[in-house]
């Protein structure tokens, strides 16, 4: 079997911001030269936090219209959005009826929303199923993920284990592909840059915001004459990302001499992070004024992900005996 990249990306409110970029989405764009790839805007998970009518939709078109904007074609990849394919939810059952109750709660985010004593509904105890399902319904081999999220291509690889011991051999073995040289991309307060920590660079957010959150980076407090270790500072591990090798070799060099102060550092993050996002800021204006382009390439890219999703359906239920 040839290998197929499966990822699935949850729409929100919150703005996409530089560590998904940077961790995740510029990665995918890569990624669609090498395999056959499968991008999946999972609006029935966003549903664990997301109730208002109408919110959803106009979420996923946000997403869809940001990854066209970084360069996904739907001639290299297809894009879709995950309640286009009903099978989904089938297949989360028949799962479901193999996955031990104590493995999903020990899902990392199940475990940290009830020891913070927030509340919590059944859609995120079957968050880890449902991953499952999106993942062994088109039978992916490799399914991008941060090193964080390791813990759900495990627990897939364990319900598809027990369901081919089961049933037969009806699904593949799924493995996690890391990036390791992106690494953690830190926030402005050096933790990583989260929505939950309020912490984050947004995408789309005017360049009058982006630029006030980059002088908002935590540094340390030494002088503007003081040597400075550029390794261990947030502001040139984000400019590691968006400079070019010469600049990143410059600045190193005005950090380790001295008569560099951060207020210049962050303005040169600032100018190589616009530099960057411009175009793809365009893009994405392109694509949000254009709704039914969107909604023609999901739409377009639902026919091919069903075509996939039902020929898996029809091998599990004869294999189950339904």
């Amino acid at each position: 079997m040839s290998d197929l990249v499966f990822s699935g990306v949850q729409p929100s409110a919150a703005s996409v911001h530089i560590g998904n970029y940077l961790g995740a989405m510029k990665w995918f764009v890569k990624l669609q030269e090498q395999f056959p790839l499968m991008v999946c805007v999972v609006d029935f998970h966003a549903l664990t936090s997301v109730d208002k009518r109408g919110e959803l939709r106009s979420f996923s078109q946000s997403l869809a219209a940001t990854y066209l904007a970084l360069g996904l074609t739907k001639d290299s990849t297809i894009l879709f959005r995950q309640s286009d394919i009903p099978e989904v939810c089938e297949l989360t059952w028949y799962l479901a009826c193999q996955f031990p109750l104590g493995l999903l709660e020990r899902a990392t985010a199940f475990k940290d929303k009830r020891e913070k004593q927030e509340q919590v509904n059944s859609g995120l105890l079957f968050y880890p199923i449902l991953m499952a399902a999106d993942i062994l319904l088109y039978k992916a081999t490799k399914v991008p993920v941060g090193a964080d999220q390791k813990q759900h291509i495990e627990m897939t690889r364990e319900v598809s284990e027990k369901f081919n011991y089961r049933f037969g051999t009806t699904f593949p073995q799924p493995e996690p592909l890391i990036d390791k040289k992106t690494g953690i991309i830190p926030g402005l307060d050096g933790r990583k840059m989260s929505k939950s920590y309020d912490n984050f660079i947004g995408l789309f957010e005017t360049e009058k915001v982006i630029e006030s959150k980059v002088k908002k980076i935590v540094t340390d407090s030494k002088g503007v004459d003081e040597s400075k270790d550029p390794e261990t500072c947030n502001v040139f591990s984000l400019y590691n990302h968006f400079a070019t090798e010469d600049e990143i070799s410059e600045l190193r060099e005005s950090y380790l001499k001295g008569g560099l102060g951060y207020g210049t550092a962050k303005m040169e993050l600032f100018r190589v992070i616009m530099r960057e996002l411009s175009p793809i800021r365009e893009k994405y204006t392109y694509y949000m004024s254009r709704p039914r382009e969107v909604e023609t390439i999901l739409e377009q890219g639902a026919e091919k992900a069903r075509i996939i999703a039902l020929k898996t359906m029809k091998e599990v239920k004869e294999a189950i005996g339904i």
